[in-house]
């Protein structure tokens, strides 16, 4: 009887540049006995065995955040994630992939239209309050209140003592939330000019994504500067040690997705983290938080 590794060198040799059939597949075990054959037929293998690896870590990671989820719970905990960055920054695939095995009847993601006209009359954050975490829920803010923050005032969208009056409560605002016992992880998801244009241009030519594309993405690189100015000051002014601003690298959309689930399941002691050794590690050179000194990619 051949063994395996006979069994796919000749294999190899008879089958030149035809497809690997299941016989031989049915043999593969190890990483290291794939590449040698793909190799060998000149096949490109580095994004498959890439998407591969990432839909491993994607799941194991989804795992830990059910857990994180049930642990939440269990204690009655509030917990509040904002997903915030330029337009096409990867904020929407991100929380898809936190959601994508989470229990809705414990956990909302809240993406707010443009303010009614008695919501325009409120104190700005009112409409936020209402859809803040019950005890024992996780809220995930597809933008957030910090849309006066950055794009209102970019747009034109806000008077600049609105703006300013936001910028000063902001602070004390996420205080008298952290003091009331909400937790608040605040991302900003950083993407290069180069590549905010290359996924604008994606949404134009892809007609399942052409849903996304909006008055504002169109002006986003015209007014990319003054985006940046914003973003720069509101990260200055509202990072706090109670409510710190987490910066994520997110050109690649799929390192950014594992890395920021990975920051939030490190923050928290849920039952069953001391099993996941390394996994929930973050990576300090794509997550990290933020620094006034350091130069962002956006």
């Amino acid at each position: 009887m051949k063994t395996k590794a006979v069994k796919i060198e000749q294999y190899v040799k008879d089958e030149g540049t035809h497809p690997i059939n299941n016989e031989v597949l049915s043999e593969i075990i190890t990483k290291r006995e794939l590449i040698d054959i793909l190799k060998d037929k000149n096949i490109k293998y580095e994004n498959s065995l890439n998407k591969l690896s990432y839909e491993k870590e994607l799941v194991q990671l989804q795992i830990e955040l059910v857990k994180l989820q049930q642990w939440i719970k269990n204690n009655k905990k509030r917990v509040v994630i904002i997903f915030e960055g330029r337009d096409a920054s990867g904020k929407g695939g991100s929380i898809r992939r936190f959601i994508e095995h989470l229990n809705p009847r414990s956990m909302r993601v809240v993406a707010l239209a443009k303010p009614t006209e008695v919501e325009t009359g409120q104190w700005y954050f009112t409409r936020y309050i209402k859809e803040l975490p019950n005890p024992g829920e996780l809220v995930l803010f597809d933008r957030s209140w910090y849309n006066r923050a950055v794009v209102e005032p970019v747009m034109g969208f806000c008077t600049k003592d609105q703006y300013q009056g936001f910028m000063r409560q902001v602070p004390e605002f996420e205080n008298m939330l952290y003091e009331d016992g909400v937790t608040i992880i605040k991302f900003w998801f950083s993407v290069s000019q180069k590549e905010q244009k290359k996924r604008f241009d994606s949404r134009k030519e892809t007609f399942l994504k052409q849903w996304k594309i909006s008055p504002v993405d169109e002006k986003a690189t015209e007014l990319w500067e003054k985006y940046t100015f914003y973003k720069e000051a509101m990260l200055s002014r509202t990072h706090t040690t109670y409510s710190p601003w987490v910066i994520v690298k997110s050109n690649d959309k799929k390192r950014a997705r594992l890395e920021s689930i990975r920051y939030v399941l490190s923050n928290f002691e849920y039952d069953g983290k001391e099993e996941t050794g390394s996994l929930i590690n973050p990576d300090p050179t794509i997550v990290s938080r933020f620094y006034r000194s350091i130069k962002r990619i956006d």
